[in-house]
Formats: C-alpha cells, structure tokens, sequence
C-alpha cells in the first residue's frame, strides 16, 4: 500500500464496518467481491475509494477502475468485444471486461443482474482458481492479469424474483452488505460532503431515517443518503430546507399523492416553514 492516505485528490468515503479490511484481503488473495445494498449508500463511491487505495505496485499508482452501468440491453459482447469494420479491415476491439482482464483493473459491474443472462454466464469463469474469459470469437482464453479484480453489485430490495441473482452466482463472491449508515455516521458524510453545518446535517440523517420507515407503508425505495446530500447541497447554495427537501425527496421518491403527502408531513416537522 502507498503513503497517500492524506492526498487531497482521492475520493472520500468514510468506514463504517469492516468492508475496507474485507475488500483488501479479497483484492490479495485474487477473490472477487459483490456488493450488496440500497440504491444510493454509498456502494459505488466505495469501490472508487477502494481503487483509489489499492496502488499497483509497479509505478505507485492507483489501480485502474473500469466501471459499467449494466441494463437489460447489455450484452456478453459489449463486455468481451466485438469486431468493427474500420475502411476496409476488419478489426477486433477489446470490451470492458477484456480490458480489465488483460491490464489489471478493478472491473465494477454496477447493477449486474439488469443485464441480460450470458452476461451471467460469461463471469463465472472469472470467479473461481482459474481467472479466465473466454473469447469465443476469437478463439482465445484471457488469463486474469494478477491485479484484476472482479466487482459487482445489486440491490436485492429493488429487484423482481425474475432479476434476482441464482444461488449459483452468488456463492462464487465474497459479500459485503451494505445499508444506510446510522444516523451520526450519516450525518458526517453530509456535512463533508455537502459544506452544510453539522446541526442541519443531523436534521437531515434524522429525516432520512423517517422516510425510510415508510416502506413499510407502501413506498417503493428509501430515501438514499445520496439524495439527502443533494437537499444539503441546495441548502449550502442558498435554497431554503423546506424547497430543496421538496425537490429532493417529497417529488422524487413518488408520484402518489398520498405518500407525497406523508413524506411532506416529515419533512415539515425536522424544518418547519419559516
């Protein structure tokens, strides 16, 4: 590991568990991780860090971090590669993935299971003592450079029975679960994030907490701490608490009147109305 823990250019992310000791020891021993959690906790700024944190022992840099958004158009060969015609030559043009394995970064896949199932499939190989991708097109086996790593995540509250990751899948990475933090911890990552004074970060961590027992009553997704850091954000620029947890929260978690309404109601009793 490198000396720069203090450098002012490195992404920020507070601890809360043990995942930094987790994800240091898997990242030695060549395992791979999956990361699972709420949408906006704190997942993807994690493996960031992590990469961040993770030098590569040649050149004293940061190990290099490729990150895919998957979605239900993503296919095996956007992350292997494709040929293209360029002029008159038929070229063969690394994917993601591909370039992950052959140079040695970390390859997040965020939201794996929104892609489509010989996505699934093309991973495995990668996920056990071999450190393969086969290249069917190419009739090649990349081996695992040895600073690859395999990172992936999904929400398991979000996801239909349908989108669920098999047991197959999920027992070939070690787990890290990842939830809102608590409320002081919560509350710190705010005012860093956002510049907003520790007192009215506190009062937004506590609204958090509110909203989010409202799944209970029928809201879809809590609120993330992604969108409490934009409320504060506004806040900081000058917009009143009331506005910004408006049009953070109250219109962007549902289209339901009703729960509208709930939501408003929270927030109207941490900021009341000036």
């Amino acid at each position: 590991m490198s000396g720069k823990e203090h450098d002012e250019n490195a992404p920020w992310y507070l601890p809360i568990n043990d995942e930094v000791e987790i994800f240091e020891a898997a990242f030695k021993l060549q395992l791979p991780i999956l990361l699972k959690g709420p949408t906006g906790c704190g997942k993807t700024r994690f493996v960031e860090y992590m990469a961040w944190k993770l030098v590569k022992a040649s050149d004293d840099r940061p190990l290099p971090l490729i990150t895919v958004a998957c979605n239900e158009d993503l296919t095996g060969s956007d992350l292997v590669g494709r040929y293209l015609i360029r002029g008159d030559e038929t070229v063969w043009m690394d994917g993601p993935l591909t370039r992950a394995v052959r140079s040695g970064c970390v390859c997040y896949l965020d939201e794996l299971v929104e892609a489509r199932k010989d996505t699934m499939v093309l991973i495995h190989p990668l996920t056990d003592h071999r450190r393969i991708l086969p290249i069917d097109k190419r009739a090649e086996i990349a081996q695992a450079h040895p600073e690859f790593m395999l990172v992936v995540s999904y929400n398991p509250g979000y996801q239909s029975v349908l989108k669920d990751l098999k047991p197959s899948t999920r027992q070939r990475f070690v787990t890290l679960e990842f939830d809102y933090p608590p409320r002081d911890r919560e509350a710190e990552i705010i005012a860093h994030e956002s510049g907003v004074d520790l007192d009215t970060a506190m009062d937004l961590a506590h609204l958090g907490e509110r909203v989010r027992e409202l799944k209970s009553g029928g809201l879809e997704e809590g609120v993330s701490t992604r969108l409490l850091l934009y409320a504060a954000q506004l806040i900081n620029h000058g917009t009143t608490r009331q506005r910004a947890c408006e049009a953070t929260m109250i219109r962007a978690l549902s289209d339901d009147p009703a729960t509208q309404g709930a939501v408003a109601e929270l927030v109207s009793s941490i900021f009341p109305p000036d």
